[in-house]
C-alpha cells in the first residue's frame, strides 16, 4: 500500500492528539481519586461533599469518554479519506461499450489514475433494465472503491416504470457523488435519406399513419422519452423500436432498418463521421458549438422552444464517509474543469459538467417528479 510522508505524518498527529486527551484524562482522575479518597473517609460532611463531587466526576469522565470515542471514529475516517484511494477504484457502468457514457468514463478515468496513482477500472455491465450493474453497486461496500455511471433516465424513470419490481431506491440506496456531463440530444436520419430537414420527418410521419419507425434504447428510456415527448408536441404517432444495445440503433438507421432516433454526438460517433448517418436537427434553443451546421428543431422546421437534453452522473452505494465522497468529488470535478477535457467533451457533442454533489441530488430529486409526472401522462408502465 502506498502512503505518503504527509500522510503518515498526519496520521501520527492524529495519534498524537488522541493520547494527549488519553493522558489528560488519566491524570484528572489520579488526582481527584489522591485528593477526595482522605475527605471521604473523614465524616458525614466530608463524605456528603466529596459524594457531590464525585457525581461531578463522574459526568465529567462520561463526557471525556464520549469525546474520546467520537475522536476514535473521526480520526481514522479522515486519515483514509486523505489516503484515498490506496488501491484500484471500479466504475460500473448499465451501458455497453462504446456509448457516450463509457467514451467519457474512459477519458476521465485515465486523468484520475494519473492524480491518484491508481487504476479506475471501468466494467460495462449493460442489460437486465439496467438491474445488473444498478444491482451490483448497491451490494458493493460503501467505502468509495465501487462507483455506478448513470443516465437521468436510470435513477429518475425507472422508479416510475417498475415501481413494484425495481431492486434500488435511487435516493436510499444511493449517495450522489459528482455530476459528469449533459447532452442534447440530435434527431439522426441514414446518411442517404431523402430527408432534409425536421418538416420532411414530420411529413413522412403524418403520410405513413403511425408506420414511421424511430428505436430506443427501451421502453420508458430517456431516449424513449424524448421521442414520445416529441411526437405530442407535433402531433404525430410514429411506430416505436425499443433495442436492448444502443448502439445498434445507430447500426440500423445507417442501414435504413429503423426510420430515425434521437441520439448524441458521441453515441453516433464514427457512423456520423463516415456519413452513414446524419444529423437533422439538434433539440436545444441554440446551435450546438461542435455541430454549428446542425440547425435547431425550431430553425429545421419543428416546434419552437424545445430542449431534449440528458445528464450523466456518478453515485455510490450508500455509506460512504463524508470525507471520501468529498474527495471523490473534488478531484472528478477538477478534471472536468480541465481545458483538455471540455475541449473534447464538446467535439463529441457533450458538455462539461462539473458541480455539487449536494446539486446532484436536488436534480435527481426533481427529475423523479417530473418523470413521474410523465410517465402517468403518457400511461407508461412495465410491472
Amino acid at each position: 500500500m502506498h502512503v505518503s510522508v504527509n500522510e503518515t505524518s498526519s496520521e501520527s498527529e492524529h495519534s498524537g492528539v488522541l493520547r494527549a486527551f488519553c493522558r489528560f484524562g488519566f491524570a484528572y482522575r489520579n488526582v481527584i481519586k489522591a485528593v477526595w479518597t482522605p475527605l471521604r473517609r473523614g465524616g458525614t460532611v466530608r463524605h456528603r461533599y466529596a459524594s457531590i463531587q464525585e457525581k461531578v466526576n463522574m459526568r465529567f469522565f462520561r463526557y471525556i469518554a464520549a469525546a474520546l470515542m467520537a475522536l476514535a471514529c473521526i480520526l481514522p475516517t479522515a486519515a483514509s479519506a486523505q489516503s484515498f484511494p490506496d488501491r484500484a477504484v471500479h466504475v460500473l457502468l448499465p451501458f455497453p461499450a462504446g456509448t457516450g457514457p463509457d467514451v467519457v468514463m474512459r477519458k476521465v478515468g485515465e486523468r484520475l489514475t494519473r492524480i491518484w496513482k491508481q487504476p479506475v477500472v471501468i466494467e460495462n455491465r449493460p442489460g437486465g433494465n439496467r438491474f445488473i450493474a444498478m444491482t451490483a453497486a448497491k451490494r458493493a461496500p460503501a467505502d468509495g472503491y465501487t462507483l455506478v455511471m448513470v443516465d437521468y433516465g436510470i435513477v429518475s424513470v425507472l422508479p416510475h416504470l417498475f415501481p413494484k419490481t425495481i431492486p434500488f431506491d435511487p435516493q436510499k440506496d444511493f449517495d450522489a457523488v459528482a455530476p459528469m456531463y449533459t447532452a442534447h440530444w440530435f434527431i439522426a436520419v441514414p446518411g442517404d435519406s431523402k430527408l432534409r430537414n425536421v418538416a420532411d420527418l414530420l411529413a413522412e410521419a403524418k403520410a405513413r399513419q403511425g408506420a414511421y419507425t424511430y428505436g430506443s434504447s427501451g421502453v420508458g428510456s430517456p431516449m424513449h422519452l424524448q421521442a414520445a415527448m416529441f411526437e405530442n408536441v407535433t402531433g404525430t404517432s410514429m411506430n416505436h423500436i425499443p433495442y436492448k444495445e444502443t448502439p445498434q440503433i445507430i447500426v440500423d438507421i445507417s442501414r435504413g432498418e429503423v426510420g430515425w432516433a434521437f441520439t448524441t454526438g458521441a453515441t453516433a460517433g464514427a457512423l456520423l463521421k463516415a456519413k452513414k448517418v446524419k444529423f437533422l436537427a439538434v433539440g436545444s434553443p441554440q446551435r450546438h458549438p461542435a455541430f454549428p451546421d446542425v440547425p435547431t428543431i425550431a430553425e429545421a422546421g419543428g416546434p419552437s422552444n424545445l430542449d431534449f437534453r440528458t445528464w450523466v452522473a456518478l453515485f455510490a452505494p450508500h455509506g460512504v464517509p463524508q470525507p471520501v465522497l468529498d474527495k471523490l468529488n473534488a478531484d472528478i470535478s477538477a478534471v472536468l474543469s480541465t481545458q483538455e477535457i471540455r475541449d473534447e467533451l464538446i467535439s463529441m457533442g457533450l458538455e462539461s459538467w462539473p458541480g455539487s454533489a449536494a446539486g446532484l441530488g436536488k436534480l435527481l430529486a426533481d427529475d423523479l417528479k417530473k418523470y413521474g409526472e410523465l410517465t402517468r401522462r403518457l400511461k407508461i408502465s412495465l410491472d
